[in-house]
Formats: C-alpha cells, structure tokens, sequence
C-alpha cells in the first residue's frame, strides 16, 4: 500500500488520533471502550476519531460480537510505523497516563 507523508501526517495532526495510534501500537489493539477510560473522552468522539484513522488506512477494524477492535493495519509502511514507534518511545509523557489507564482497563477488560 502506498501512503503518502502528508496523508500520514495530516492523519496524525489530531491529539486523539495520534494519542490513540500510540495506545494501539503499544497494546497491540484495542475497542473504543478500552480508548474511552485511557483517553476519557466519550464513544462519540473517539469513534469519530477511529473512523477518520481507518479512512487514512493506518488503522484496521475487525467486529467480534457487538464490539469493534482496532489494530495498526497490517499494510501499514515501515516508515510509518517506526514514526510511531519511535514517537511513543521518545516522548512518554505525552501518553503515559493514558497508556496506565488503559493496562487497568485491559487487565479487567471492560468489553
């Protein structure tokens, strides 16, 4: 899949878009009530958010029941996923205390 920087980037412009990426890369997938306790913000917004993500192609969706879970899509370019990547690694304060509430939530999974 070819995805161009500015898509890319524009797609990531936004804090919940890029706070949300950065959560999913590091847990591996997540549903909009996982995103909703780590970002506390409600289902409306963040699946807004997800379905602008999924329209860039960064993000895949997969229903299991009446849940949707999210995960980085698998065509995703290297170079785009080291930006991730790398992004999180350096800067975990940006997201840090998101990514703690969402390990809580995981751990008692609320989906």
């Amino acid at each position: 899949m070819y995805m161009s920087p500015l898509a890319f980037f524009k797609c990531l412009s936004d804090d919940t878009r890029l706070k949300s990426l950065l959560l999913i890369e590091a847990v591996g997938e997540a549903c909009v009530c996982d995103l909703m306790e780590a970002l506390t913000l409600d289902q409306p917004k963040i699946s807004r958010h997800l379905a602008e993500l999924r329209k860039c192609s960064i993000v895949q969706d997969e229903r299991r029941g009446k849940w949707v879970y999210y995960r980085l899509h698998p065509d995703l370019p290297a170079w785009a996923r080291e930006v991730l990547t790398s992004a999180a690694e350096h800067n975990p304060g940006y997201f840090q205390s998101a990514l703690s509430r969402m390990k809580s939530v995981l751990s008692a999974r609320c989906c």
